[in-house]
């Protein structure tokens, strides 16, 4: 793939306080020297906000599409085919990057993104970090006990098992043949991979170029990572 432009998406409920960090990196990201030729267009869907969500993204220079289905995959879609439709490149030209409002992608991830597309692959499924943690006993090390149980010794290469719509990377012909991130209240992202699998496209499961994510424990997700994290807490908590 020789990529021309590339769509960010980021779907957005009720996000007016971490939102602006989150594009803030982003705008870091579309600067990358590796996209200097291709252009950028990030959407911001705000999903049945009933904040400042939808100012704060126009005020920081990405499109917003308003939406009041509060579901997850309908907003990452919806942003996706807005995007796609904006942009106007043909779809063979032209990535999908998708990542969420309480999430801080780092400066290259948008040029290690190509960077795969060009090497030929269809998908870039990549892994999250938490640097902020609650005040919760040993929430960190439970987490990393879980998060990492596959991770090879000695840096052998991990095709780790996650999938977050925080960090995920998909080439617009692949993403169209499988039906795009479908209508779902969760697991929309495990969904489009699992489909791009299935139908054979070629799927890079990498830990590098982790995205950082919120360690909230009333995510706006439900029976997202934030779950995830408030299930460890809740058994942690019981066990002192």
């Amino acid at each position: 793939m020789n990529p021309e432009a590339v769509a960010v998406v980021v779907p957005a409920h009720n996000e007016e306080i971490l939102l602006p960090r989150a594009l803030a990196a982003l705008a870091a990201a579309a600067r990358h020297p590796a996209l200097a030729d291709l252009r950028v267009m990030t959407v911001v869907a705000a999903d049945a906000c009933v904040d400042d969500t939808a100012k704060v993204a126009d005020a920081a220079g990405a499109s917003v599409l308003q939406l009041g289905s509060q579901n997850p995959g309908k907003a990452r879609a919806a942003a996706a085919q807005h995007a796609l439709a904006a942009l106007g490149t043909p779809a063979s030209a032209t990535w999908i990057a998708s990542t969420d409002a309480d999430s801080t992608v780092p400066p290259d991830w948008l040029a290690f993104q190509l960077d795969q597309a060009r090497a030929g692959w269809d998908a870039v499924v990549g892994t999250v970090t938490v640097t902020r943690w609650p005040p919760v006993p040993q929430l960190a090390d439970r987490h990393h006990e879980h998060y990492y149980a596959s991770r090879p010794a000695y840096g052998a290469l991990w095709r780790h098992p996650h999938v977050h719509g925080a960090n995920l990377g998909v080439a617009a012909e692949a993403y169209q043949e499988v039906g795009g991130f479908p209508a779902l209240p969760v697991g929309e992202d495990e969904a489009l991979v699992s489909a791009l699998e299935r139908n054979g496209h070629r799927v890079l499961r990498t830990p590098d170029c982790p995205v950082e994510t919120s360690s909230r424990l009333r995510p706006r997700a439900v029976n997202g990572f934030g779950d995830h994290l408030a299930r460890l807490a809740a058994e942690e908590s019981a066990m002192h």
